[in-house]
């Protein structure tokens, strides 16, 4: 199966939209989320990096997973839900962290939030990876023993294993953005505390 997301990835650079339908944990995981109202629990994202200073995925695939869930879009700003979960699946764009779906493959930020290491691999259940990744998110932000509000954001900060990573949740306005792992949590917030108002994380209003 990495070897179909290999191949999914790629094909959306040629044909985003038959790249969405031929897997079912793609295009049928995105109509059922359609159908349960789960992209209203995000908010809005840039598909321009701040580590690499460009889109990590291309202008068809934004506006093909827009399509196929609904919503309104203009270029480059988007959903965080569409972008984050679905985009950065089929991104083969590589940053200083890696390919932005390591963190939903490599098991780190699975581990981080108490769950079994394949919980976010998008072919691991029947529930979608947005549905899986959703709860995840809001259960951190209830949960987390790191939180920091500033101007409307939130950051919560929490590690199911002592000696392991920490989860990072990041929502604008109560609305999800962002999830990923990270080594430490005191760069995390030191960097939080000198600039609590900027907006981070490629999150917009």
């Amino acid at each position: 199966m990495i070897d179909a997301l290999h191949a999914a990835a790629h094909q959306s650079e040629r044909d985003a939209v038959a790249a969405l339908d031929e897997h079912s944990w793609l295009g049928a995981a995105i109509d059922a989320d359609v159908a349960a109202r789960r992209f209203a629990e995000w908010g809005s994202s840039t598909v321009i990096d701040e580590n690499v200073g460009a889109a990590v995925i291309g202008r068809e695939l934004f506006d093909a997973l827009h399509d196929r869930a609904q919503l309104q879009a203009q270029w480059p700003v988007g959903n965080a839900g569409a972008l984050h979960v679905y985009g950065y699946l089929l991104s083969t764009v590589e940053t200083p962290y890696g390919l932005k779906r390591d963190r939903w493959m490599d098991g780190h930020l699975a581990v981080a939030c108490g769950l079994p290491a394949d919980a976010f691999v998008p072919w691991a259940s029947p529930r979608t990876l947005l549905e899986r990744v959703g709860d995840a998110a809001h259960s951190v932000l209830a949960r987390a023993e790191c939180v920091r509000h500033a101007g409307g954001a939130t950051l919560a900060l929490e590690r199911a294993v002592e000696s392991g990573e920490w989860a990072l949740v990041y929502s604008v306005d109560g609305l999800l953005v962002t999830a990923f792992p990270v080594a430490s949590a005191d760069p995390v917030l030191a960097e939080w505390d000198s600039e609590p108002q900027r907006l981070r994380w490629n999150g917009v209003r």
